[in-house]
């Protein structure tokens, strides 16, 4: 595993949530803050104008991207002018579209108007308590204009996705998803991958080898009983300098980020999995259940065992 792809596999929870819309001029709508939700907007057909909470209108045609990693709130409409309908649509809830319709995607492309402009919304919800710091890092508003011949795969994720909503096929259910899981894939590394030159932060973290290597190292073996000395190693550089770079880079030492991540882990493992309280602790790296539980009350304010009775219930009570 590595960084990027965690974000998805363990800061998700629950399924995300999709709608492919058509709009008729003149429109407007306004989008609600969902606290501890990442979402999107693509422009799959035509032309609109994103209406951010501060600053001045943009344009966007066809092909654009919108990534919302914080859940900001926004509003979309033909013309910068137009008056914004309260929030009515919130992907995280497909009964919000449309009542018939409980499954992760909801279509509400009808009619065949070419001048309508058709949108592409989706939003998945995190776990607001553990959020990456990659994401942390992220504007409350990423935009990726099309450009022809640019990121060829992000254009592809995006023609899929749009190809399969509202459609009602067989596989639907499972296909949607992986396919959300993909898309924000490509947004996240196109946005990293635009801003590696920059020298700071985590798009350089990302495009740096030897912190990549260390970050790559931590993620696929938590449990093993790494030090600065030996991360270092892996990173192909010295104590002291893989220590500075890391933490130059990430914005904590590297210790400090294996310890959150096998935090980060423990309570995934606590949510998706019975697996004793020893058994969980073996795979993050600790001997003793009672240091693991001494360690993860200090994280998370509660003991391990808690912490899964509590998110047990919280789950019974969706």
């Amino acid at each position: 595993m590595d960084p990027l792809s965690d974000v998805i596999t363990v800061m998700r929870a629950g399924e995300p949530r999709s709608a492919r819309v058509r709009w008729h001029a003149p429109w407007g709508q306004r989008f609600m803050t969902v606290p501890g939700s990442a979402g999107f907007q693509v422009v799959l057909q035509g032309s609109c104008w994103l209406v951010p909470r501060e600053g001045e209108p943009v344009p966007l045609n066809t092909g654009d991207v919108l990534f919302l990693p914080h859940g900001s709130g926004h509003g979309l409409a033909d013309s910068p002018g137009s008056v914004l309908a309260e929030p009515a649509c919130d992907p995280r809830d497909g009964a919000r579209f449309e009542e018939r319709h409980a499954a992760p995607a909801v279509g509400l492309d009808r009619g065949d108007d070419p001048a309508a402009t058709v949108t592409l919304c989706g939003a998945y919800q995190l776990d607001r308590g553990r959020t990456h710091p990659l994401l942390d890092s992220l504007p409350e508003i990423v935009h990726l204009p099309a450009r022809v011949g640019h990121r060829p795969e992000l254009r592809a994720a995006v023609d899929l996705l749009g190809a399969e909503i509202g459609r009602e096929r067989p596989g639907a259910d499972a296909l949607i998803p992986a396919l959300l899981d993909t898309l924000l894939l490509y947004i996240l590394r196109a946005w990293f991958d635009e801003r590696a030159e920059s020298g700071a932060g985590w798009p350089a973290a990302l495009a740096d080898p030897a912190v990549t290597s260390a970050l790559s190292a931590v993620h696929r073996e938590p449990a093993r009983p790494w030090t600065v000395e030996t991360l270092g190693a892996v990173a192909g550089l010295s104590r002291a300098a893989f220590a500075r770079r890391f933490t130059a880079l990430t914005g904590q030492p590297p210790l400090s980020y294996l310890t959150w991540w096998r935090m980060t882990t423990a309570a995934r493992l606590l949510r998706e999995s019975d697996a004793p309280l020893s058994a969980v602790a073996a795979r993050v790296g600790y001997r003793s259940e009672f240091a693991f539980a001494t360690a993860f009350k200090r994280e998370f304010g509660v003991a391990p065992g808690r912490h899964r009775r509590l998110t047990d219930a919280r789950a019974a009570g969706r």
